[in-house]
């Protein structure tokens, strides 16, 4: 038999563990864990369906092929047949090349836990590379595939694939399998045999606009971040979910002991408890309850207080790290590679990274340390809002393994330096290139004022620091109060002279919307190839491309020229909208300036991730990377290494800073 070169697969597994709430490693790494179907084919051939579960094997050739790093192994979400395979590899007592593996950091008994992912390529991936929805199905109807996946699938997997309920009916049984239900086994099996097919059809419509290689190369380091995971400190974990619980149930004691309230939760029986008191409000939200509690009369304004502290939900991040925590203390899966298609940007997964609160403890050290001991009395003693303590040391429960410090690093305002850089706005240049201070001296700038008089505490410094984070993508008034201008003093005449003034300071950033605006617009119009600022806009088969800095491309499904909501021309495309489904989606020039200046700033960490490859990095969010390292590794030196521009960005003026821990925090 000839030598494979690509191999397209799809399984279908069973497993006790909730894939949703747990995430993939964890799945993958339950006891009752077991794969049922492998559908594969062989260099775009004729589909097989290999029935595991019936009692057949994986042919010898298919199982040489998934440890060939030169066979080329092609999935839909392939992260999910290369961890589950991993596993059955495993369990077969076969070896996954520890030395293509090296680079994975949790070995066991000398062997490589996972499959090396070089040689892994995700359709889901190439379908987000164009712009298009992550799901099967989803890609499969824009597309207008032929061969679409079989919709009865959904009741199929629930049916074959998770635990079941134990009845009379069905003798008391806890999963079900395929001697209990043969016609829907062998729809199953119809079922895998067509989402192999699906995959295919999607590999050849998109054959004409291949995933550059280099994109392919930042998918392999993402898989390898992902199956090194993070390790967790579980018992500051648990002892957390439990300070909550006893928090919860004295703020509980305490409403009620203040309302004669039956449920201090329902936000139906607190509005009428607060309207039978005189105070009438349509929300509950924290927003309104920030806003009640100004002149709150007592007891309401205490009763609110309590409430406020109640609704806050930062136990759930804990309790998604019980979730997620594989049997080694780490967690694993946390990144979705392209899960931001507009700009190729990392989605969070599980746990959230991309969202964790902030800490601003002045003695977070001790106030970890109650918690890690189970101090719970000396925590009540200290700390009179402990929902918020806990939300607070979230971040800390990320540590390194033993004998290691993490070591965070990131960029500094990474996107209003590259926003200057591309537009060419030599003021703010020259601000990077010297004191780097972008609020004192945007201030500087809108106001006509030296930047010495625009202090640390001053309202200039407020309103500069206001301005550059919600108007830099052409936003207004709104932008402003989304960002909270209001809750941050300012007052609403003072809002559209704010808006006047930075436009006025940043002539060519507005203008670069605009040459922006004009070139998406040509480019759609009239079928054509234009370029502005180093950015190239072209029209090819129904799609809109924007090729960055970097060479990487934004894509745009089925653009055309239509009116926006003021009668004038705009572009529109298709994409997932604001209710995430798929849909038309209007945009205009500061729109995709933000696409492009986010998608550039991606760029740049994953070029700085690139080159730290030789680093274990754990974790990054946005323009962070957090890596667990030897001791003796210069936190300076690695910074200094993140500080070279990659060498497309010439020009760009680039400034990381970093420092260590022995658990993550801001700093």
């Amino acid at each position: 038999m000839d030598k494979i070169a690509k191999l397209s697969l799809d399984i279908e597994t069973f497993s006790g563990v909730d894939l949703k709430k747990c995430g993939l490693y964890k799945y993958a790494e339950s006891s009752d864990f077991e794969i049922l179907l492998l559908g594969y084919s062989v260099d775009g051939g004729e589909v097989r369906v290999i029935d595991l579960a019936g009692g057949e094997g994986i042919p010898h050739s298919i199982l040489e092929a998934l440890t060939d790093d030169d066979v080329q192994k092609w999935a839909f979400n392939s992260s999910f047949e290369r961890i589950c395979l991993s596993r059955y590899l495993r369990d077969m007592g076969i070896n996954l090349d520890p030395f293509a593996n090296n680079h994975h950091s949790a070995n066991m008994l000398g062997k490589a836990k996972y499959l090396n992912p070089k040689s892994w390529r995700c359709s889901m991936v190439w379908s987000a590379y164009m712009g298009m929805p992550l799901s099967l199905e989803g890609a499969g109807t824009v597309l207008g595939l032929e061969k679409q996946k079989l919709t009865e699938g959904k009741e199929l997997i629930r049916y074959f694939c998770s635990p079941c309920k134990p009845t009379a009916a069905n003798g008391q049984r806890k999963r079900n399998r395929p001697e209990h239900a043969p016609d829907k086994w062998e729809s199953f099996k119809a079922y895998n045999r067509r989402d192999v097919e699906a995959e295919l059809s999607i590999q050849e419509r998109l054959a004409k606009f291949p995933v550059p290689d280099n994109v392919w190369e930042e998918y392999a380091h993402d898989q390898e971040i992902n199956d090194r995971g993070v390790a967790l400190d579980m018992t500051l974990v648990q002892n957390a979910i439990k300070a909550d619980n006893r928090s919860r149930t004295e703020l509980i004691r305490l409403i009620k002991e203040l309302t004669d309230l039956d449920n201090p939760n329902s936000v139906q029986q607190m509005k009428e408890w607060l309207a039978d008191n005189g105070m009438e409000t349509d929300s509950l939200g924290k927003k309104a309850v920030a806003e009640l509690l100004k002149d709150a009369p007592e007891p309401l304004g205490k009763v609110l207080a309590l409430r406020q502290q109640l609704a806050k939900s930062s136990v759930k991040k804990y309790q998604a790290m019980e979730n997620a925590v594989c049997a080694d203390g780490r967690a694993r899966g946390m990144f979705q590679f392209y899960g931001a298609n507009r700009t190729g940007r990392w989605a969070g997964r599980l746990i959230q990274m991309q969202n964790l609160p902030q800490n601003h403890l002045p003695d977070l050290e001790q106030a970890r340390g109650l918690v890690h001991d189970g101090a719970f009395a000396a925590l009540e003693l200290l700390y009179d809002n402990i929902p918020d303590l806990l939300s607070q040391l979230i971040r800390t429960a990320f540590v390194p393994k033993d004998g290691h410090k993490l070591i965070v690093a990131d960029f500094s305002a990474i996107e209003a330096r590259v926003i200057a850089w591309l537009a060419g706005e030599r003021w703010r240049n020259e601000v990077f290139a010297t004191h780097g201070k972008i609020y004192e001296a945007s201030a500087s700038q809108m106001f006509n004022v030296p930047i010495e008089v625009v202090t640390k505490g001053s309202p200039l410094r407020q309103k500069g620091k206001i301005a550059e984070l919600a108007l830099g993508y052409g936003g207004s008034v709104g932008a402003l109060k989304a960002m909270g201008a209001l809750e941050m003093g300012l007052s609403e005449e003072e809002l559209r002279p704010l808006v006047s003034a930075w436009r006025a300071a940043n002539p060519n950033i507005v203008r670069f919307w605009w040459d922006v605006d004009r070139a998406a617009m040509t480019a759609v119009r009239d079928r054509t190839v234009t370029e502005t600022h180093g950015i190239r806009f072209g029209y090819q088969s129904g799609m809109l491309f924007i090729t960055l800095p970097s060479g990487r491309r934004l894509s745009y499904v089925k653009p055309r020229i239509g009116t926006n909501q003021f009668g004038s021309d705009c572009v529109t495309y298709e994409g997932i909208g604001g209710t995430k489904k798929w849909e038309r989606i209007e945009s205009y020039g500061p729109k995709f300036v933000e696409n492009i200046v986010q998608a550039t700033s991606r760029d740049i960490l994953s070029y700085a991730m690139q080159t730290l490859r030789h680093c274990s990095i754990v974790m990054h969010i946005h323009d962070e990377v957090v890596i667990e390292a030897d001791p003796r590794l210069s936190t300076e030196v690695l910074c200094q290494q993140m500080n070279r521009t990659p060498p497309w960005a010439e020009g760009l003026l680039l400034v990381a800073d970093g420092f260590d821990c022995s658990f993550y925090k801001k700093d």
